[in-house]
């Protein structure tokens, strides 16, 4: 019983092994792929990027040839959003509480019934 014993742990070893093996080989393609999609992704920003800046530039000079302050517009539109952001954080909290008003006025009704 001993050999048969040795050689079913080793069979059973020699198959997590060959599963180990296939997936790291997984794992590596896996990685693999990663990599190229980061590359890409990075590839498409740096252009998305100089595209933007030149767009920019062009915005510019247009706005300086129609004589409309740049900084100005650009500080009233950080200013614009910047309160929505602060108007739609305080709905947030008002649609909170309105749905604690509603929970507790049908805990009321139902203690009522």
């Amino acid at each position: 019983m001993g050999l048969g014993g040795t050689a079913k742990k080793l069979q059973k070893v020699t198959e997590m092994a060959e599963d180990v093996y296939t997936r790291l080989n997984d794992l590596r393609d896996q990685v693999i792929e990663m990599r190229e999609t980061t590359q890409e992704t990075k590839e498409r920003v740096d252009r998305l990027e100089r595209e933007s800046a030149e767009m920019r530039a062009l915005l510019e000079a247009l706005a300086e040839e129609q004589g409309i302050d740049v900084e100005s517009v650009s500080a009233d539109a950080h200013i614009f959003e910047a309160e929505a952001s602060d108007e739609g954080s305080a709905a947030d909290e008002g649609t909170a509480a309105d749905e604690t008003a509603a929970d507790s006025s049908s805990t009321t009704t139902d203690a009522s019934e």
